[in-house]
């Protein structure tokens, strides 16, 4: 299986510290959590905790390990469990029924993840050809880690007592003032290049015609986007795409994801840390695509492009949250999927969704890069997304 790009000549036992460190990351997210929150599935789009537990196990052990004559698999069933949407691979169990698998137990599936790293090291040890495929299942984990957290989120706001998954975050930073970043436009190259790693659709490096733009240095804020709430925002159809205001109709959007109202009329956002007072000067966050695109014509500027925001990336700090763009996920240009099974990873995703680029507070570290393609429906907006302004010269 030809899946990414791997480290030339590094040993496959050289993968050995990071492969340790991904998976203890994993089971430290997972440690705050009792065995009744990681069996909770709170919406079809979300999984249990306890299901990203074992799907990260089930990639390994199907993609890699299952190449291995002399492995034995933990438990033959887990194979529908688990897979995720891998239709080469045979039947699975409904996504939007994961929250039904209350067996097996938490502490099987734990013992099921040692299973898998006891034969993934063994393997590491005694081969020297698996990089790439070790490299996509360990950023593969990475992005399940991002969503152990915005799955948990969800599923604690859905519980009424709003328990908190963990202790008070820092404070933000004071807001920074804004400038306006010009581009002269031109020939702008997109994609990714060089030798570390990248999901396939970050490639080929290709080049995009940019007309002349300018772009925000920082996310738009809380008190920002407050203004825009009481401006009439969700009231005021002249500002919203037909599909975003059917939808805002439909389920009586007021606000962002996880704000409410408190009797004396404040403001205070549900977070991994419990119920805060709203933050007027953190970004604003767990907005939709829709959401995102009516703040910015209300404002009188626009969503960048992925091929903009890529193009100034290197002129402003980003990774607090998601940034939402106006590119439609396509394939680049001469787009090559992953080989083998892998074929499935992104590419059947090309259709219905937008890009969002630079990463957020959930994202693990060394996971974030500037040509990183991440992408949701325009309503999904349980992710830690938000909002950068552009506009054209």
């Amino acid at each position: 299986m030809n899946a990414g790009t791997g480290i030339a000549g590094q040993p496959s036992s050289g993968m050995l510290p990071f492969y340790r460190a991904v998976r203890a990351h994993t089971e430290a997210l997972a440690h705050p959590l009792s065995a009744e929150d990681c069996a909770i599935q709170s919406m079809p789009d979300a999984s249990p905790v306890k299901w990203h537990l074992a799907h990260t196990s089930w990639f390994f052990e199907t993609l890699i390990l299952g190449e291995d004559p002399n492995y034995a698999p933990f438990d033959s069933r887990f194979g529908y469990l688990f897979n995720s949407y891998y239709e080469a691979l045979g039947p699975r169990h409904p996504r939007s029924k994961r929250g039904l698998i209350t067996r097996p137990t938490l502490d099987e599936v734990m013992a099921y993840r040692r299973h898998v790293d006891a034969a993934m090291e063994s393997l590491l040890l005694r081969r020297d050809d698996l990089n790439a495929q070790i490299q996509l299942g360990l950023h593969h984990e990475q992005q399940h880690q991002e969503l152990i957290l915005t799955d948990v989120q969800h599923a604690l706001f859905s519980n009424p007592l709003l328990p908190a998954y963990r202790k008070d975050d820092c404070a933000s930073a004071p807001t920074k003032l804004r400038t306006w970043l010009d581009h002269p436009g031109g020939l702008a190259e997109n994609g990714h290049h060089g030798d570390g790693f990248a999901f396939d659709n970050e490639r080929p490096r290709h080049k995009r015609w940019l007309e002349p733009f300018r772009i925000a240095s920082t996310p738009i804020s809380n008190g920002e986007y407050l203004a825009f709430i009481e401006d009439g925002g969700y009231r005021r159809p002249e500002f919203w795409l037909s599909d975003g205001w059917a939808l805002i109709q439909s389920e009586g959007w007021q606000a962002p994801l996880y704000w409410m109202c408190d009797d004396d009329g404040s403001r205070s956002a549900f977070t991994l840390s419990g119920a805060k007072p709203l933050d007027p000067h953190a970004p604003v966050e767990h907005v939709s695509f829709f959401e995102a695109a009516a703040f910015a014509d209300w404002a009188g500027k626009r969503l960048p492009t992925e091929f903009e925001w890529e193009a100034m990336a290197g002129s402003f700090p980003h990774g607090q949250v998601w940034e939402w763009t106006r590119s439609s996920y396509d394939p680049y240009p001469g787009f090559k999927p992953f080989g083998g099974a892998a074929a499935e990873y992104n590419g059947k995703f090309m259709v219905g969704q937008l890009v969002l680029r630079g990463g957020s507070s959930a994202t693990p570290p060394g996971h974030m890069r500037d040509t990183y393609r991440n992408f949701f429906p325009p309503s999904a907006r349980w992710q830690f997304s938000g909002i950068r302004l552009a506009e054209d010269i």
